[in-house]
């Protein structure tokens, strides 16, 4: 290279004597001319690497069958790594060209040792991407740990990048101003508070295996209630139901109560845990009538003549007087409807009988007697979940007058609008009593 530069001196000399100038200033011309042919070789020199990186290298990986190599196109990382070729000929270029001016070389040093400085961390954290993603995909490692480690490697780059460039800028070593920064430490860490938390809380995310990308969390401090869409250092996104996005802090998934519904997905259920009231006064025991008509319910048939032979023969046992109904053991309605409702659930293929499968009566209140289904449905999806609870209750409401039942309800301006019409029909009744009774 000495010597191809040496080779154009002359040229560049003669013609800035021819031009006018003294031999000095032809001279200090002359290198001037050298380095502006530096730069417009420096810029050919990147369009001739990144024509053969197009034409050589980046159709061979397009063509080859690996996935990591199509990350190295994704991240761009040859194209960034062309830009070095042209710092690095000006750097070598220079010792050549300005040969006696000391300042102008230190200064174009300092500006292309910045340059390259910049590419070169860039470069670096795009490689770090690609092995992060490299990780990820060959399943080695947990996505938020890597995620984590890349992305404090890429703090720590630029953190080294920066402390470089404020070293080519005072003139002192790198080290030099590494141990300046102590005294600012405090600073430091108030500055990366929230990265250096959000590593720790991705630590332990990953760890313990508490949230991953595609699960369905619950924050209700945060607003937050949907899939899990990306997990970074400092934030985890989660897009709600309405489809709005909430950015929550790694450390808070940690640090605060949070629900994940994981465990729902991959047990096969999901649960439906729901009650109707019944009116305590419609609860009765049941007639001979009563039962003769249950007894040609599909799903009552067998439970009504085997309880019905128990019942006889606990109460011809005790010698039970018959007379009474408080004597002896006899059906009621809500019984007979509880074994109703749990024969029916049984027979519907959507509910899982392998989890918990329970028809209670919970403690009565005063709004009513509350029989409570607790059971899970086969499928989670949920807008079918809720068609398979809403084709349920529906069913219970309907069939809750067969068996002369009421279902409790708080009365509602219709029935006081049905109460006064009532009393103003009796008042009408008072006021103008049939002709019968004013016969009487």
């Amino acid at each position: 290279m000495e010597s191809f530069y040496n080779y154009f001196d002359p040229f560049f000399s003669q013609f800035f004597k021819w031009a006018g100038l003294s031999h000095e200033n032809a001279v200090m011309f002359g290198e001037f001319g050298e380095f502006i042919m530096a730069i417009i070789l420096s810029i050919i020199l990147f369009f001739i690497v990144r024509f053969i990186l197009r034409s050589v290298i980046i159709r061979a990986i397009r063509n080859s069958q690996n996935q990591w190599d199509d990350l190295l196109l994704k991240h761009r990382v040859l194209h960034k790594a062309s830009y070095l070729a042209p710092g690095f000929f000006l750097r070598v270029s220079l010792r050549y060209i300005m040969g006696d001016s000391v300042w102008l070389i230190e200064f174009t040093d300092f500006i292309l040792d910045i340059y390259i400085t910049i590419i070169f961390t860039i470069l670096i954290n795009s490689l770090l991407s690609v092995s992060s993603k490299v990780l990820i995909a060959s399943s080695l490692v947990k996505s938020v740990m890597v995620k984590g480690m890349t992305q404090v490697l890429q703090i720590i780059m630029y953190v080294i990048m920066s402390l470089v460039i404020i070293s080519f800028l005072l003139g002192e070593q790198p080290g030099t101003v590494i141990a300046g920064l102590g005294a600012a430490s405090a600073i430091i860490l108030l500055i990366f508070r929230d990265a250096i938390l959000g590593f720790v809380g991705g630590i332990q995310l990953s760890a313990y295996d508490m949230v991953r990308e595609g699960d369905w969390i619950s924050l209700p401090k945060h607003d937050a209630d949907g899939t899990v869409i990306d997990i970074s250092l400092t934030t985890v996104k989660v897009q709600n139901w309405d489809k709005t996005i909430s950015t929550i802090p790694t450390y808070a998934l940690v640090s605060e109560s949070m629900k994940n519904w994981r465990g729902m997905e991959e047990s096969g259920g999901r649960r439906i845990k729901r009650s109707v009231k019944i009116d305590m006064t419609s609860v009765k025991f049941c007639t001979p009538e009563m039962l003769e008509k249950f007894r040609n319910i599909h799903y009552l048939s067998d439970y009504i003549d085997k309880t019905e032979d128990m019942v006889k023969e606990f109460n011809e046992k005790e010698k039970v007087d018959a007379s009474i109904l408080v004597n002896g053991r006899r059906q009621t309605n809500l019984g007979v409807f509880r074994a109703y409702l749990t024969e029916y659930l049984r027979n519907k293929p959507e509910i899982n009988l392998d989890m918990t499968f329970i028809v209670r009566q919970l403690d009565p209140t005063e709004r009513g007697i509350p029989i409570e289904i607790y059971v899970f449905s086969r499928i989670q999806e949920w807008a079918e979940y809720e068609d398979i609870q809403g084709d349920i209750f529906d069913h219970v409401l309907a069939v809750i007058p067969e068996f002369e039942l009421r279902v409790f309800q708080e009365p509602t301006g219709a029935d006081f609008a049905g109460h006064r019409n009532l009393d103003k029909l009796s008042q009408e009744i008072n006021l103008n009593p049939p002709q019968s009774i004013k016969s009487r």
